[in-house]
């Protein structure tokens, strides 16, 4: 399975369930940041989790 972190294909492909808008990836806190809406996605074990029920609501 392909790797956020060594596959950029992959993170081009996942958009904010949110949004729609683009991701950015945070390799320090494993998660996938969406500014647009001001969420942060965890990814467990290699696996973005895309709900947002699981997001981190990021500050400021």
């Amino acid at each position: 399975m392909a790797d956020i972190k060594t596959d950029p294909k992959l993170l081009e492909t996942l958009v904010c369930p949110q949004t729609r808008s683009t991701l950015g990836y945070d390799a320090e806190k494993q998660e996938l940041v969406s500014k647009a809406a001001g969420l942060a996605f965890p990814i467990r074990n290699g696996i973005p989790v895309m709900l947002i029920d699981e997001a981190r609501r990021l500050e400021g």
